[in-house]
């Protein structure tokens, strides 16, 4: 939609309130629309295109005077924005704010999270599978910010223990190299050859192939030595 403003998502909104009996109105001090409804506590939607950092610095401040604040934006179509909503309805929960998008082709008005306090439910499973990658990672092999590419796992540097290995016994049994470097699942590892330094010489035995040479030459590193 051509020369979209601010102002094409007013009317969308302030219809969508009245017909739950709102009295709307625009631009009423700070707020981009206020809502009232008998002795209710007023609600404060602030209207932007699309997601910001400064449209949610907007709605923390408007908190200072409503408990009921809303962010609302354009609805766009395509991955990408539904995923924008996916992350930033997680962030105005946190943040007690509600969010709302608007689609300017038809006026739909769509709530995705109302305001009020929210405590996140953990997830245990996640929760354990870091600390176990915690305690079985060997040193502190990455700089803290990087990217996910070339991230040293505990299960690189498992196959790193397994690469040295045969880098100095050559091709040996999975059991033979579990007991050697106490890496339990080394069949499995070196079957899977997520790496490609791994190759299957006969039923159960396994060689190093030459990439698997090469990383050896950079493990003392990647093993946090």
């Amino acid at each position: 939609m051509p020369d979209v403003r601010e102002t094409d998502l007013y009317l969308p909104i302030k219809a969508f309130l009245e017909d739950q009996g709102y009295a709307v109105k625009s631009e009423v001090g700070s707020a981009d629309v206020v809502a009232i409804r008998g002795a209710e506590p007023a609600v404060i939607v602030e209207l932007k295109l699309g997601f910001s950092l400064a449209l949610f610095h907007q709605c923390i401040d408007r908190l200072s005077i409503t408990e009921d604040v809303y962010l609302a934006v354009q609805h766009q179509t395509g991955k990408r924005f539904a995923k924008a909503v996916k992350d930033n309805v997680k962030l105005a929960r946190r943040l007690g704010i509600g969010l709302i998008t608007i689609r300017l082709s038809d006026g739909l008005v769509q709530v995705h999270c109302d305001p009020g306090p929210y405590a996140p439910r953990k997830n245990k499973r996640r929760s354990d599978a870091l600390l176990r990658e915690f305690a079985r990672r060997v040193g502190d092999p990455n700089d803290g910010g990087q990217t996910r590419a070339g991230l040293v796992t505990a299960y690189r540097q498992d196959a790193l223990k397994l690469a040295l290995y045969l880098y100095e016994v050559g091709a040996c049994k999975g059991a033979d190299a579990a007991r050697a470097t106490g890496v339990t699942n080394a069949t499995r590892m070196m079957r899977d050859d997520h790496y490609g330094w791994f190759e299957r010489v006969e039923k159960g035995v396994y060689g190093l192939k030459p990439d698997g040479a090469k990383a050896v030459s950079k493990a003392g590193n990647l093993l946090g030595r």
